[in-house]
């Protein structure tokens, strides 16, 4: 019984992508996760001040190399999220794990941390990797 739903998701996900794409909000992610939940639970626990900094966390595909199929990369930008994956992408100050396996930024997990002290981003980016780590998740970045 246990993971019997995420057989499906996928799937239904992909479906349900196809046919609203336009209504589907921008932080939902397109691949199911069994531990986002966790996700969710460990970044609320950080709180920052306003400031110009961003920080994110980018779905990654280990897939074809490791037994839990992916993993995190935990980032802090003056750009925006998205705009910064992008960057990861074409290779501009890229880091190697999102460059080769960053399937999309999960943006539903840092919303409150957006517009933060970059001062306050360093300190939550390392942080943030480390209490995911002490999760049990595979984690890149965090620096």
């Amino acid at each position: 019984m246990r993971g019997e739903m995420g057989l499906t998701l996928q799937p239904d996900m992909e479906r349900l992508w196809r046919h609203a794409a336009a209504s589907i909000p921008e932080w939902l992610p397109m691949q199911h996760v069994d531990w986002l939940p966790k996700v969710y639970e460990v970044a609320g626990r950080f709180h920052a001040n306003a400031g110009r900094s961003h920080l994110y966390l980018v779905l990654l595909d280990y897939r074809d190399s490791r037994p839990e199929p992916f993993g995190l990369y935990v980032g802090m930008s003056s750009y925006p999220p998205a705009q910064r994956f992008d960057q990861h992408k074409a290779g501009i100050r890229a880091a190697g794990s999102v460059l080769k396996r960053g399937l999309e930024v999960l943006t539903g997990p840092c919303l409150h941390l957006q517009y933060i002290r970059r001062a306050e981003a360093a300190r939550i980016e390392e942080q943030l990797a480390e209490a995911l780590r002490a999760e049990g998740l595979f984690v890149q970045g965090g620096h």
